[in-house]
């Protein structure tokens, strides 16, 4: 008898987590769109030597300082090694969130002095949006963060394209596919305010659609759902997936194990490919969450992040969802 009150009381727990937090209306997406982003700072993309790696510095640092000196764009850079004469110089990064320092002395080169690195002040690629919020305005898309490497690019700022998808590489075992898109129409059609692990948040121009409720994590179950995707022109369809399997305590991008199961889909992409994260994955009528990765060694299957977990950053970031 002692059990079954245990036993009781861990299920009255379960539907007390399962309904304490209310479900929003959201619009899911499925829509490509342009990105562009403008790192807070200029981020390390490739070496061209090994001094700067034996002086400390990593693929996926940001400059934020030279010589104490703010830094915002490659040109910056550029200019202040010209400026050297070959001197030593401190650069102050940024990795993992926290501040660093390494000094590096410019070498002589037929193109004059260069420190052997590679940088870039900005990101442009395609992503897709995983939903839209009629009551404030605000987006979340791709479902996981936008780094260089390992490391999340901190952003200055950063807009919103419409675009089009032009073709499509399929996926294959060991290969993963992509989309590549094309920008279309007019100019921006919105603004990027963060970029976290779980996505990136901002407002956008309003979208069509029905709004529906998104689920809790805890009625998300294995078994059939399905997916929001843009892969030819402007078209968003709706692809059959099943959940193979929930992962709960991951709360980062991973939450979810999905198998690409429509035909249609499988002959037009080989499955999940690069571009298509942040595609909403619906399941009993409802909004469960977003595609993230794709396993390189089966292109049929990824990963999901729950919409909860994508919610409660856009939150944190942008303070524009209401709970």
């Amino acid at each position: 008898m002692k059990n079954f009150y245990r036993m009781a009381a861990a299920g009255l727990l379960l539907l007390l987590l399962c309904f304490s937090a209310s479900a929003q209306r959201l619009i899911p997406g499925g829509n490509t769109i342009g990105l562009s982003l403008r790192t807070d700072g200029v981020a390390i993309v490739e070496f061209s030597g090994t001094l700067p790696k034996r002086a400390g510095l990593r693929q996926g640092d940001i400059i934020t300082k030279i010589n104490g000196k703010p830094i915002s764009d490659a040109a910056q850079v550029g200019a202040e090694v010209a400026a050297s004469n070959g001197a030593p110089l401190t650069l102050g990064v940024l990795r993992d969130g926290e501040e660093k320092s390494f000094t590096l002395s410019p070498l002589q080169t037929a193109e004059g002095w260069r420190l052997g690195i590679y940088v870039r002040d900005s990101v442009t690629g395609i992503g897709t949006v995983t939903y839209y919020d009629p009551d404030s305005g605000a987006f979340g898309a791709l479902g996981h963060g936008v780094n260089d490497g390992t490391t999340l690019l901190p952003i200055r700022s950063g807009t919103v394209l419409p675009s089009e998808v032009a073709s499509v590489s399929r996926g294959a075992a060991g290969t993963p596919g992509s989309l590549q898109g094309t920008l279309c129409g007019r100019g921006q059609c919105g603004v990027i305010a963060k970029n976290t692990p779980q996505g990136i948040f901002g407002t956008i121009e309003p979208s069509e659609g029905k709004a529906i409720e998104t689920a809790k994590n805890c009625e998300i179950h294995p078994g059939a759902a399905t997916i929001r995707a843009n892969v030819r022109g402007r078209q968003v369809e709706e692809f059959a997936v099943e959940i193979s399997a929930i992962y709960p305590n991951d709360d980062a991008d991973r939450n979810l194990l999905l198998k690409v199961t429509d035909p249609t889909l499988l002959s037009l992409t080989g499955g999940i490919v690069q571009g298509m994260s942040g595609s909403p994955i619906l399941q009993d009528g409802k909004l469960v969450g977003a595609v993230t990765h794709v396993l390189i060694d089966d292109p049929t299957e990824g990963y999901g992040i729950f919409i909860e977990n994508m919610l409660a950053a856009g939150r944190e970031s942008c303070g524009a969802l209401n709970s």
